[in-house]
């Protein structure tokens, strides 16, 4: 019930007219539906549904279906996406304040990818790998030592195999693995995903034969995805033998994530690195805080870059290394505009029963910080409901 998402209204109206996300936003038509939203299909929501892209929050269970507001900065991130299929893999952290929509923008990027033909990966919320709730056991041979979670792990691949069936049943196996079960040389990644996901005990060793295959030639890019960023850049609540507290850096699917995302691995195929940071029940890191406000400073040209604090002792260094990316997509409120064409679309689905005139978007615009997504939603619906 906790993790429970109603995706469809059936007294909400079916809005009319409404355009479907398609493979070539960010292309040539991503300046005409800035401020307008787009539906998404059937295929589509399966498999966001599957990697738990869709939030408890978000206000899905108001509408007909799922639909996505088209922003200047989703058409950017598309854009970025699809020169990353051929170019250098895009390696990116979205930030911003509580209810910018941080988590839609990611979700965004996935359905993005999932209709381009991506293989997507996504960690959907990073404080349940953090908070010491699942099982956890040293890998052997790892220096310094990682810690595999075999349920979680088991879990992560059943949730990949539902969100990519299609692409992954074509694929078959085409290296060499060792492996501690038996596997057909012809099996696809489908059936390998199946395999890890039934046997906790040999699930990384069956992720790993997995990521490997991935990796190899000739396969479609790859998108890795982790929301909650805040979460995975301090200590776990873990414990090693001798008591003190694993890094959560120390994990192993955190351990993979953050090695792409810090640019020391690399895509073979092309793809993207995408984490959202969490600005409203998250824990506070100083090291993160730094890196991302340096970053804003350098994408903005400022002469100026904010230095370390001489007399603070909370840095850490491996947080820094880890967010060796180049890009921050910082959001800040809706345009005019977009909040115009959110609003329209309310009316239109029935659920916002007021004119949508330039003065009702001014007061809505103006009460919610300037745009703030999250609280036009709360003073337009939810106050009213």
């Amino acid at each position: 019930m906790r993790k429970r998402i109603v995706l469809s209204n059936t007294n909400a109206l079916e809005v009319q007219g409404l355009r479907e996300l398609d493979a070539g936003l960010g292309e040539t038509n991503g300046e005409e539906v800035i401020g307008q939203v787009v539906g998404l299909m059937g295929s589509t929501v399966d498999s966001l549904r599957a990697v738990e892209a869709f939030k408890t929050a978000q206000g899905w269970g108001l509408f007909r279906r799922p639909g996505l507001l088209v922003r200047e900065e989703s058409v950017a991130l598309s854009r970025k996406l699809i020169m990353s299929e051929e170019g250098e893999m895009l390696r990116l952290v979205i930030d911003g304040e509580r209810g910018t929509g941080k988590s839609l923008i990611l979700l965004h990027a996935m359905a993005t990818a999932f209709v381009r033909g991506w293989v997507v990966l996504n960690i959907p919320e990073a404080q349940e790998v953090t908070n010491a709730m699942n099982d956890y056991a040293p890998l052997p041979g790892t220096t310094p030592t990682l810690f595999s979670q075999p349920t979680y792990t088991a879990n992560w691949l059943s949730q990949i195999n539902k969100a990519n069936t299609t692409l992954l049943q074509d694929m078959e196996l085409s290296l060499t693995h060792n492996l501690p079960i038996p596997l057909q040389s012809n099996i696809s990644l489908s059936r390998l995903c199946e395999l890890g996901a039934r046997d906790p005990d040999v699930a990384w060793p069956v992720f790993q034969a997995f990521w490997a295959e991935l990796m190899a030639k000739g396969r479609p890019p790859v998108l890795l995805a982790l929301d909650g960023l805040n979460n995975v850049m301090r200590e776990s609540m873990y414990r090693a033998p001798d008591t003190s507290f694993v890094h959560a850096h120390d994990l192993a699917i955190v351990n993979h994530f953050v090695g792409y995302l810090s640019g020391e691995r690399k895509l073979g195929n092309g793809g993207a690195v995408i984490a959202a940071t969490n600005r409203s029940h998250a824990p506070k890191s100083k090291s993160l805080d730094l890196v991302l406000t340096q970053l804003e400073e350098r994408q903005l040209g400022e002469e100026e870059i904010t230095e370390k604090d001489p007399f603070e002792k909370g840095y850490d260094g491996r947080v820094e290394w880890a967010l060796g990316v180049k890009d921050v997509l910082k959001l800040k409120g809706l345009s005019k505009k977009e909040a115009r064409g959110l609003m329209e679309y309310w009316a239109k689905s029935g659920v916002l029963r007021k004119r949508v005139d330039e003065e009702e978007v001014a007061e809505k615009w103006a009460l919610a910080g300037n745009g703030v997504v999250g609280e036009i939603e709360r003073g337009a619906l939810r106050m009213r409901i």
